[in-house]
């Protein structure tokens, strides 16, 4: 907690999107404009008493929009999200007026191939890195994204990430889900993201020497994947990892 505002200032929640009980998106429109990189966070905060509770969250925009964007999981018992929860378009959040974080695409390594993969939530900033290529008119780099969820509604932008996908060259979308039991009308991949990892690198000849690895999300995901990806030849360079939470926390 807070109760210094001079870094913060107020943003109203502009729209608002509702994909399960416990997940949403929502768009806010700051009073100033808000400088970050694809795949930086920023810091929400609720306004309690003079206190701001507050955290970190990935942004989901680019960097070329006009609003910014964020996808919460809620987390009951949590000290945040039951408060972002509760907020409607119209109210006002707390932002930090400087975004955070070193996770960014690789621009330097010469690698030009990046594998992306993603649970629910950790879905953020990789969301924010294809806009940018996408509205920047890029096709220096070639993106796939796997991202992985119990079931299909919890799959946030599988619907965008399909259509470009569909009308796409350089960039591919992997979506799955870990419950088909409980999504009969699912037809696409099924496991969990570390089941399937080594299966679409190899399908794609996605190789150590030009790709760089991008995990985010749960951190058994991360820490599961991340040993696939060294068996298979990454090495610490060519692996750039977020880790949400730490066990037993609030999950984001």
């Amino acid at each position: 907690m807070v109760s210094n505002y001079d870094n913060f200032l107020p943003v109203e929640i502009v729209s608002r999107r509702d994909l399960a009980p416990d997940l949403w998106t929502i768009r806010v429109h700051p009073s100033e404009p808000l400088r970050f990189k694809p795949g930086q966070y920023a810091t929400l905060g609720v306004r309690e008493g003079v206190e701001l509770i507050e955290r970190p969250y990935s942004i989901v925009s680019s960097p070329l929009e006009d609003e910014v964007e964020f996808f919460f999981e809620l987390v009951p018992g949590s000290g945040l999200t039951p408060k972002l929860h509760r907020k409607k378009v119209g109210e006002t959040l707390w932002m930090s007026r400087e975004a955070g974080g070193l996770f960014a695409l690789d621009e330097e390594s010469g690698r030009k191939r990046h594998f992306f993969a993603a649970t629910v939530t950790g879905i953020a900033p990789f969301i924010s890195m294809v806009r940018s290529l996408a509205l920047e008119g890029r096709r220096d780099h070639s993106l796939w994204v796997l991202h992985g969820a119990s079931r299909s509604w919890e799959l946030a932008y599988c619907d965008e990430l399909e259509k470009l996908t569909s009308r796409s060259e350089w960039f591919r979308y992997i979506p799955t889900i870990s419950r088909p039991h409980e999504d009969s009308t699912w037809k696409g991949e099924v496991g969990r993201v570390e089941d399937v990892l080594r299966k679409h690198l190899d399908a794609n000849g996605l190789d150590p020497a030009t790709t760089t690895a991008y995990l985010c999300g749960h951190p058994e995901m991360i820490a599961t994947s991340r040993r696939i990806l060294e068996r298979g030849g990454f090495r610490n360079d060519a692996i750039r990892q977020e880790v949400y939470w730490v066990p037993d926390e609030e999950s984001e």
